[in-house]
């Protein structure tokens, strides 16, 4: 098919979705200008990381949360955030090792909605780099799990190194919600 530039992004609309894939829809469209880049353009993102604390399964939504099925000391978890939301090197929550540019961020939040049987990390921030929700949500968890303390995050922030955070979360459950233009 081959689609013109006179065409209005309302009018792409229908052809598109005709040949996306049944899992992928577009909902909405705009015109950008000529050097736009997706990635390069973008002033920030939210980010959800949905975590299953109760034993119950949800077997249709088990790519989209993490079956983890313990209950977690979510003020901890609260405090733990607290102590990661603002601009900080963010080295120890990459999984590059071999990056070169600033791994300077700001976090504006990072907020832990509760319901039913569910825990949900959201992040907003200007950027993230490779792995950081994951290896933060890892480090978050072992704070709910009573293995580090809420303090912590600030030692983590200062060594820089990797090694000092937690696990890297599985994918299941990270949902990238939103990207600010």
């Amino acid at each position: 098919m081959h689609l013109t530039r006179s065409l209005s992004p309302g009018q792409l609309l229908k052809p598109l979705n005709e040949i996306l894939p049944d899992d992928i829809a577009v909902t909405a469209m705009d015109c950008v200008p000529d050097r736009f880049h997706s990635r390069l353009s973008a002033k920030g993102k939210r980010y959800r990381y949905r975590i299953r604390t109760d034993y119950r399964k949800k077997v249709f939504e088990k790519r989209q949360i993490w079956a983890y099925g313990k209950p977690l000391d979510l003020d901890a978890v609260r405090a733990a955030a607290e102590e990661l939301t603002g601009t900080f090197d963010f080295r120890s929550f990459c999984s590059n090792k071999k990056m070169k540019k600033s791994s300077v961020r700001t976090l504006s939040q990072i907020a832990v909605e509760e319901r039913d049987g569910e825990t949900d990390l959201v992040f907003e921030g200007d950027g993230f780099l490779q792995g950081m929700v994951r290896i933060i949500t890892g480090t978050l968890i072992e704070t709910g799990e009573g293995k580090r303390l809420p303090g912590d995050m600030k030692k983590i922030l200062a060594l820089r190194m990797r090694s000092e955070a937690g696990f890297t979360a599985p994918p299941q459950g990270l949902i990238l919600e939103e990207v600010y233009y």
